[in-house]
């Protein structure tokens, strides 16, 4: 039976102790004291110590790493050390090296330098998980498993003789026989049609563009095969250490692997954010809002983050002060029960050594970023019994789906301005703003908890999605999806019979032409009735529109179609549903995001200012927490929901109005 979440949140980072002396091991477990730290990962890119020749292994420094963590109380996030294999199979497996769509194979000297699909690679890999397992099964200081590092990163695809033929197996298993795949992807246009099954390959560079759906299909194709690759190593310490969740860290949303479909495999949800100091504070929020929901819920962890500089940026500036506490204090607001970072001791040498880290190349506690990042594991601490295990629940979801990214993104036309992600986060900013829940879900996921649900650019609809669009909307649903939806099927073939296809009759119009601007080209939405009365600027997208029982709330000011409709609502059954034919200002999404909550009676937590972010974690005897997160740099003025609080950081009782400093945060249980 697999042990649950841990019962504390979980404070820690990367650790890489073979990379020092073993003098500074105990120095390291004395900081790590002093910095509240329960966790690290270790064994991330150690295989080449573990095995020093074939099946020749020597676990020693393991051992003697495992020990000292468990005498000082410290859990072990214990990686499985497959992400980058010793150069030695390198020089006995070269077919093992990834080989890119051009035809040039890539070499070893860096990491991730294997092919997914490799058999000598998975069959190492294998090996290598057992020997762990068996060996640490019953560690006292085992608490996770951490299987690779970063699936996907460095080699999203790989184009190999190797794939060709997984790529066949896979295409076997999927359409049964070739007149079906001839079918799915339309082989009748450009003479395309196979004949036998050894003709098909991989998408390699061809003289013109690709077959849509075998781009499409190969992307489905190689997050497969990453999956597999994860899920031979997972299979193996489920057998052998069935009470060990396993995890392996997500890159947040990361377009060449379906988190989706991977997370049903995982045991407990983690990833890595890495965001610029630009990066708005909204943007962070989705991160973990996406990871929080791929379990339905449960709490997930930061794996990495960095305490001040990254070093793969074109230029890496510093976190500002408060910024690593903000950050931290963030992540749990979202639903996450641990925040590490990367990593523990900064480098002496290699590609990473002007990567942050907790404890400087000066080398002691005495430093800024030390300080700082000690302040939110304490403050981690003292929250914890209080926070642990408790839930975000949403009402409001965004749809997004990484075969609509796949698809969407490879047309050959209409646009390449079209980023399906952007459309996604767009939408996701403007309900942000309202500081209310949100869920990030599959579209065949079950909607019905949710009483207002965004579909953000879904060209594409798999079997069964639009009927259960349709089912929501009818039970009393509000969905709104916007521009270019309910193009295609799932093997991007047009759906005929007229724009939005299946999404037709639910919305209530028929979508005779999209016309795809330029950065040039730009309209406005000019909307008569309260409460969204106004003209707002649109860009990027324009449609012509007829009703077919929708009504139109906006139409558009100029171009050919002047006065058509630019934003339309139909009833269906007990719900509604609105479509978007243009990409409208951050004003008008915000305005809308707010109207459609409102109508549909979702539970604003607080009105604050600009820049104050509040969210909700429910405990199971029922009282709330509230995170209160000012990312300005001045002070707010807060109104609390009826009732007293009390605060977790300094056990101050609140009620009614506080102001809460810039750059700072409250944590406030109800009474």
């Amino acid at each position: 039976m697999q042990k649950p979440f841990p019962s504390t949140i979980l404070y820690g980072a990367d650790y890489n102790p073979e990379q020092w002396p073993e003098s500074v091991w105990q120095e390291d477990m004395r900081l790590m004291k002093v910095a509240r730290v329960n966790i690290v990962t270790i064994n991330v890119f150690s295989w080449a110590l573990l095995e020093l020749a074939p099946d020749e292994y020597t676990f020693g420094q393991l051992d003697r790493i495992m020990e000292m963590l468990a005498e000082h109380g410290i859990a072990a996030d214990l990686a499985t050390a497959t992400a980058t294999p010793p150069t030695w199979m390198s020089r006995m497996y070269p077919d093992m090296w990834p080989v890119t769509r051009d035809g040039k194979r890539l070499s070893y000297g860096s990491r991730q330098h294997y092919c997914p699909n490799s058999h000598d690679y998975r069959r190492k890999a294998g090996a290598l998980v057992r020997r762990l397992a068996e060996r640490y099964r019953e560690h006292p200081a085992l608490a996770m498993w951490h299987v690779n590092n970063e699936y996907g990163d460095h080699v999203k695809a790989c184009y190999c003789d190797g794939c060709a033929v997984a790529f066949r197996r896979w295409l076997m298993a999927r359409y049964t026989w070739l007149p079906e795949l001839n079918d799915a992807w339309s082989t009748s246009f450009w003479s395309q049609r196979y004949f036998d099954w050894e003709d098909v390959m991989p998408p390699r560079l061809t003289p013109a563009g690709n077959n849509p759906g075998q781009m499409l299909d190969y992307q489905r194709f190689m997050s497969d095969s990453l999956l597999e690759c994860y899920r031979l190593e997972a299979n193996v310490l489920r057998e052998v250490t069935p009470a060990i969740p396993i995890t392996t860290n997500f890159i947040v949303a990361f377009k060449p692997v379906d988190y989706f479909s991977w997370a049903r495999h995982i045991d407990v949800i983690s990833f890595d954010l890495y965001p610029r100091n630009t990066t708005p504070p909204w943007e962070n929020a989705f991160r973990h809002d996406l990871m929080r929901s791929l379990k339905n819920g449960q709490p997930h962890l930061v794996m990495e983050q960095t305490p001040g500089q990254l070093n793969w940026m074109e230029q890496n500036p510093h976190k500002r002060p408060g910024r690593i506490r903000l950050q931290s204090l963030q992540a749990v607001a979202h639903g996450a029960d641990g925040v590490l970072y990367f990593q523990w001791r900064q480098s002496q040498g290699g590609a990473e050594k002007f990567h942050s880290a907790i404890v400087p190349h000066e080398g002691s506690e005495r430093g800024r970023i030390f300080r700082q990042a000690a302040q939110p594991g304490a403050e981690l601490e003292r929250i914890a019994p209080d926070v642990v295990g408790s839930r975000i629940r949403a009402e409001v979801a965004i749809v997004m789906d990484w075969h609509n990214w796949w698809a969407v993104e490879y047309l050959p036309g209409p646009s390449d301005r079209l980023r399906y992600l952007e459309q996604v986060k767009r939408w996701y900013a403007a309900l942000h703003g309202l500081n209310v829940a949100i869920d990030i879900v599959a579209p065949e996921h079950d909607l019905s908890q949710y009483r207002v649900v965004i579909a953000p650019l879904l060209y594409m609809l798999k079997a069964g999605v639009a009927q259960n669009l349709e089912r929501y909307v009818t039970a009393g649903g509000t969905l709104l999806t916007t521009f270019f939806s309910g193009i295609v099927d799932e093997h991007d073939r047009v759906t005929l019979g007229g724009y939005p296809g299946e999404l037709r009759k639910l919305l209530g119009i028929y979508v005779e032409e999209f016309d795809p601007w330029t950065e040039g080209m730009s309209n406005e939405v000019i909307i008569a009735d309260e409460p969204l009365r106004g003209k707002y600027a649109c860009d990027l997208w324009g449609e012509v529109v007829h009703l077919e029982g929708a009504r139109a709330l906006g139409v558009f000011a100029r171009d050919y179609y002047a006065h058509g409709p630019a934003l339309t609502v139909n009833r269906s059954g007990e719900g509604r549903a609105y479509y978007v034919a243009t990409q409208v200002s951050d004003e008008l999404a915000s305005k809308l995001a707010r109207m459609l909550c409102q109508q549909a009676g979702v539970e604003l937590l607080m009105e604050v200012a600009e820049g104050v972010e509040v969210t909700r974690r429910a405990r199971s005897d029922g009282r709330k927490v509230y995170f209160i997160l000012n990312h300005n740099d001045s002070p707010a003025p807060v109104t609390l929901p009826q009732g007293r609080f009390t605060s977790l950081l300094d056990g101050l009782d609140f009620s009614e109005q506080l102001v809460i400093a810039g750059r700072d945060a409250l944590i406030l249980l109800e009474k």
